[in-house]
């Protein structure tokens, strides 16, 4: 409710309750003369001019209190419209620093999923490289000495005296050189032995199941030593080994006479 129309109201009630307290009583001596007074005993009409100064000199004071309190109000209602300004402001700033926490948050996953594919770039091209570095070394006999053969048939020889086997591509117990990638390859094998009337001295490398080079020779006594090389074009799992050619003997000792070597030139 207004507050105007309260105090008007508080101010009707109040007129009324003093006008009931004014007003005489006929039965009463109220409008007889009071001693020493001028007045007529009895007359209402001054009694009424009285009341009404009085009325108004209320009315006129509780005015300037309502007219003060209008102001009050006013002040009180701006600072009203203030605060609330003030908190629409605040709440706007809320949601924009909102907006900018969803933001950053946004790009800290995508730093986050950035940093993560680097790392695995950088893993991938790490094993690459690790990929890339690959070599091998190995003697026949890895302790003594002695002669291989003669056997009727072309038998795998096992190059079990390792000395390099960087990325692991060859195995000493099988024999096997696998190719780890797709590339170009490079294999030297030394084959040594014994000079015989009856048996040479020889070995062949293998691509797969395909005979590529042979390495052979025949001496009636003495030593016999041949050796030969080949550069293959190789896919990943490609197997390469050498086998001991059919009615031959090879010889190794401590010495390391017979080798087999490869490395990956470059990759394709």
């Amino acid at each position: 409710m207004d507050v105007t129309v309260v105090f008007t109201l508080l101010l009707i009630g109040s007129l009324t309750e003093a006008q009931l307290q004014q007003q005489p009583d006929p039965d009463s001596n109220s409008y007889l003369k009071p001693a020493g007074s001028h007045v007529e005993a009895g007359n209402p009409s001054e009694h009424q001019q009285t009341c009404t100064q009085d009325i108004n000199a209320a009315l006129r004071e509780m005015s300037a209190s309502l007219a003060g309190l209008k102001v009050e109000v006013k002040y009180l209602q701006k600072q009203n419209e203030a605060h609330e300004k003030e908190l629409e402001l605040q709440k706007r700033e809320l949601d924009k620093l909102k907006q900018q926490d969803q933001a950053h948050e946004g790009e800290l996953i995508t730093i986050k999923a950035s940093a993560n594919i680097t790392e695995n770039q950088v893993e991938a091209l790490r094993r690459e490289g690790e990929v890339k570095q690959v070599a091998f070394s190995a003697s026949l006999m890895d302790s003594g000495h002695g002669d291989i053969g003669p056997f009727n048939a072309q038998t795998p020889l096992v190059f079990r005296n390792v000395v390099t086997n960087i990325g692991n591509a060859y195995n000493p117990n099988t024999g096997f050189f696998i190719a780890p990638v797709r590339g170009v390859y490079h294999f030297v094998f030394h084959i040594h032995g014994h000079g015989h009337a009856s048996h040479a001295t020889g070995a062949v490398l293998f691509k797969n199941g395909e005979r590529t080079f042979i390495a052979y020779e025949y001496q009636p006594s003495h030593f016999a030593s041949t050796a030969n090389s080949v550069t293959l074009l190789l896919e990943v799992g490609d197997v390469v080994f050498l086998r001991q050619w059919e009615n031959t003997r090879i010889h190794d000792s401590d010495n390391h006479h017979t080798t087999f070597s490869g490395h990956l030139i470059f990759t394709m």
